[in-house]
């Protein structure tokens, strides 16, 4: 798969011409890593994010049901026999699945009352643009975009998305102006620090690991109508980095099995599942003081020394640092938002035992969840997820144009993506 941009020259002169080709992880892995380091670090030492793809760069799409990384290469011609060169100046990541875009109500004859079910479509989600600093501005970025949406096309997506920084402006611009994406949701990504110490967890409940067919019963019944839900949930409580779904449950409920558990709940419980993003790829701040370093460190140490003092601590944030993933929290009744600090804490205690840097989570801007769930404001910040139609040809069933629904109270963010 390959397509060629524009040349300049001719005859005996110089030639450039941008090709568009599938990643090749053997000639290609340590070209693309050059670029992603270019990208990462900011000019004029400001904070920057890096981030360490442990040698494997299609690892944030490879648990995906279907993904492609594409590159983006200047191939130089001398002219006059001269050697051609090439050159990895780009590339882009894209991956397709089946997800919950809204609901209906089903209405049987058996005599049951009408209940909510899922309306799925196929979606596509665009993550990892980059382009060297050198070379922007040619419109290859807009090229990588387009090359990525004609294979989504191909492969029946019927909408595509992305998700970005709302601060930067360069992406939010190249999207929403030139590749016809519109501003679709604003969730809240919630970052933690891992403390030296462990978070207390109330002896009124009771936290309890789920099998990975347990857990499934359970979203599918509870959850499945949630906007973003994957429809193939169990491959995602299945895959080996989803490190288990635990659920809250009142000390005096006896747990006997997700069955009972959904013709009888308690009054109050919540679910949570925990990603192990660390064994996928690290992050690293680059671009700070030695002033802050040192006072990082002096937290730590302090926190260290002093545990019973509960001190908050910034993590080893300077250097490469993993973190797990808190996805598909949920649950019902007055104190639902009580039990879900109660998971909150059981996960941090578990990344502390991984070594983790952070444990982060993603929620609906309308959710409870944005308030309850502790964060600290200078890790945290806000997602824009950006959406486009692909396609005109085919039915709007029942919810309509998704891109034009209203926001819920909640979504479903896939570990896989994040």
């Amino acid at each position: 798969m390959s397509e060629e941009g524009g040349g300049v020259g001719g005859g005996g002169t110089a030639e450039v011409a941008v090709v568009i080709r599938e990643f090749n992880h053997k000639s290609d892995s340590e070209r693309v890593e050059q670029v992603e380091r270019s990208c990462e670090v900011g000019p004029n030492s400001e904070l920057s994010l890096y981030t360490d793809l442990l040698g494997d760069p299609i690892c944030r799409v490879r648990n995906s049901p279907s993904y492609l990384m594409l590159v983006a290469e200047l191939v130089y011609n001398g002219g006059d026999a001269a050697e051609e060169t090439t050159e990895i100046v780009g590339m882009i990541r894209g991956c397709i699945k089946t997800v919950t875009c809204g609901k209906k109500i089903s209405r049987n004859h058996s005599g049951e009352p009408p209940r909510p079910v899922p309306v799925f479509t196929k979606l596509a989600y665009i993550l990892g643009l980059r382009v060297s600093p050198a070379h922007r501005r040619m419109r290859t970025g807009l090229k990588l975009v387009s090359r990525m949406e004609e294979w989504f096309r191909d492969n029946g997506a019927e909408y595509s998305y992305i998700a970005t920084d709302e601060a930067n402006r360069p992406s939010v611009s190249l999207f929403t102006e030139k590749c016809g994406y519109s501003k679709f949701r604003n969730p809240s990504v919630l970052v933690h620090p891992v403390f030296a110490h462990r978070i207390p967890v109330s002896n009124r409940i009771t936290i309890v690991k789920l099998t990975p067919s347990d857990a499934e019963s359970l979203y599918r019944r509870r959850f499945s109508t949630t906007e973003f839900f994957p429809r193939d949930i169990d491959s995602v409580l299945n895959n080996h980095l989803n490190l288990g779904t635990f659920l809250a449950i009142p000390k005096s409920y006896i747990w006997a099995g997700s069955d009972n558990f959904l013709s009888d709940p308690p009054e109050t419980w919540a679910v949570m599942s925990v990603w192990n993003c660390k064994d996928v790829f690290k992050l690293e701040v680059k671009g700070a003081s030695k002033l802050r370093k040192v006072f990082a460190k002096t937290t730590r140490i302090l926190d260290w020394v002093f545990p019973f003092l509960r001190l908050p601590s910034l993590p080893k944030i300077f250097s490469p640092f993993g973190f797990h993933m808190l996805y598909g929290f949920g649950g019902e009744g007055p104190m639902y938002t009580r039990f879900a600090k109660a998971l909150f804490g059981f996960a941090h205690n578990l990344a502390k035992e991984y070594k983790c840097g952070v444990v982060a989570t993603e929620v609906s801007s309308e959710d409870p969840l944005k308030l309850a769930i502790p964060h600290w404001k200078v890790l945290s910040f806000t997602d824009l997820w950006c959406i486009k139609r692909l396609g005109e040809d085919y039915s709007d069933g029942s919810v309509g144009d998704w891109r034009k629904s209203q926001p819920g109270l909640s979504i479903f963010v896939d570990p896989r993506e994040f």
